[in-house]
């Protein structure tokens, strides 16, 4: 055995590493004239196995090469950064973040204009220390969902207002899960704020908000001074219901259920779920009430129909409701989960909760938090619940903030249920279908709940034989 092992080594030895420039050399020569070299290392190159590879090359060209490269000073010149400039990229993606964090802060919410925003100091530049000469210069964007990967800072500043201060403010960096986080930035981001729809989607939204309008305005001039709880001011309500079912329906739901409060009832009976106007307008003339069995008044009724969407027909479904305004919403929980069961328990997006809040008693009333500790429980979740709260800024006659409420927005309460909160001016229709195609997408793709705060204004008082002059003077000012 011995032997053996030390006539291998002999027969091996030339390779030994005190030969490998000498061995290197021969093999050269081979490459340049396979016959320039002796006929037994000839033979043993020719053994070496190729793989279907080309000619190998020379490798002290390539040795060469690569002691000339790093040699060469200008090789390295602009491989390492200046710390000045990287301490301003830094600060550049700070900036960007303080745009996601607070951008909704200074966002362009109120149709009236009166809300008094304090500044915020993390979204001016010059808070991050950096000044109007670096406007002109050029910096990675991060995760900035812009489409590029480096942008002038000016154009990056101009795209975080369009994206963050706009008519959309969008609170979501209080989400825990970076995946939820990630996707909304790309939805918000890849937008700036500027959602494209095409000729006939808008003149669908002008329609839809005429068609509101239009019902409020007959039934103020033909029953004067009848409650009816009117819309008006918060008209978006109706296209952006609409946009929500439209949508479901595209994407597989086949019921959806409403719960909602007295504010803009009666024009959601007619306007989206059908109920025919002529029925209404025998109730607010007092006929057929031997036929109410309960004596109910009209703004408290449910009803239910069938609406036509691309992914087939939606039965829509709107409960009954008394004025204790939002006791409603656990009925809606049970009522989607019995209806999931019975279809297809697997499927979230089969049926789609939708409740509908006022600003004042979503904050007011502890029936919705009890909903919201239920929404992920496993024997009463529902897949998430798409919450809208008409936001007309004033509860019954209470307007300031301060007086109504411990947090800066009614909505800070579904931040216990890790819920996205998008903030929209009802003023801008198409902000408002956006908004509603993103809420949904993100419900049906995280099955979590998710607000929309939609910011808009009450036209009357509290119901139409009020006077709300008297207890807000400068808002009504403005509105009238």
């Amino acid at each position: 055995m011995q032997n053996g092992t030390m006539k291998a080594w002999l027969d091996s030895s030339y390779l030994a590493g005190a030969n490998q420039s000498y061995i290197e050399q021969l093999y050269e020569d081979y490459l340049t004239d396979p016959d320039s070299v002796e006929h037994s290392w000839k033979i043993l190159f020719q053994q070496l196995p190729a793989n279907g590879l080309p000619p190998d090359q020379f490798h002290s060209q390539t040795r060469d090469y690569f002691r000339r490269l790093a040699k060469d000073p200008a090789r390295f010149g602009q491989s390492f950064n200046d710390p000045q400039t990287d301490a301003k990229q830094v600060k550049v993606l700070q900036l960007i973040n303080a745009f996601r964090f607070r951008g909704h802060q200074q966002a362009n919410l109120d149709p009236l204009g009166l809300w008094k925003q304090e500044p915020v100091p993390d979204l001016d530049p010059a808070f991050h220390n950096l000044s109007a000469e670096d406007f002109d210069e050029t910096f990675n964007v991060g995760s900035f969902a812009v489409g590029s990967e480096t942008m002038r800072l000016a154009d990056i500043y101009r795209a975080l207002q369009q994206t963050y201060c706009g008519t959309i403010g969008a609170e979501y960096m209080h989400l825990t899960n970076t995946d939820e986080k990630r996707w909304l930035q790309q939805r918000l981001e890849s937008v700036m704020g500027q959602p494209s729809f095409n000729a006939e989607e808008k003149r669908r939204f002008l329609r839809e908000l005429t068609a509101a309008e239009g019902l409020e305005r007959y039934l103020g001039a033909k029953f004067p001074g009848a409650k009816r709880f009117s819309l008006e001011g918060g008209d978006a309500l109706i296209p952006m219901l609409k946009e929500l079912i439209r949508h479901a329906g595209l994407h597989g739901t086949r019921e959806v259920v409403l719960g909602m409060a007295h504010r803009g009832r009666l024009n959601v009976l007619i306007n989206v779920l059908g109920k025919h106007a002529d029925e209404l307008f025998d109730e607010f003339a007092g006929k057929h009430k031997d036929h109410l069995g309960t004596g109910d008044v009209k703004y408290h009724m449910g009803f239910s129909s069938d609406m036509a969407t691309e992914g087939g027909p939606v039965h829509l479904a709107l409960a009954f409701n008394p004025s204790h305004l939002e006791i409603v919403s656990p009925v809606v929980m049970g009522s989607v989960r019995a209806r999931r069961d019975r279809l297809d328990r697997t499927r979230s997006d089969i049926v789609l909760p939708i409740t509908i809040h006022g600003d004042a008693a979503v904050t007011g009333q502890g029936i919705v938090q009890e909903t919201l500790n239920m929404s992920q429980a496993r024997g009463y979740e529902v897949g998430g619940t798409v919450r809208i709260v008409i936001n007309n800024q004033i509860g019954f006659t209470t307007s300031n903030p301060l007086d109504a409420r411990s947090s800066q927005y009614c909505t800070d309460i579904g931040k216990m249920v890790q819920a996205p909160i998008f903030h929209v001016n009802a003023d801008d229709p198409e902000a408002v279908a956006f908004v509603t195609r993103l809420a949904l997408d993100f419900r049906n793709t995280f099955k979590r709940d998710v607000f929309i705060d939609l910011v808009c204004y009450r036209r009357h008082g509290h119901n139409e034989a009020d006077e709300p002059s008297a207890t807000q003077p400068v808002m009504y000012q403005k509105i009238k």
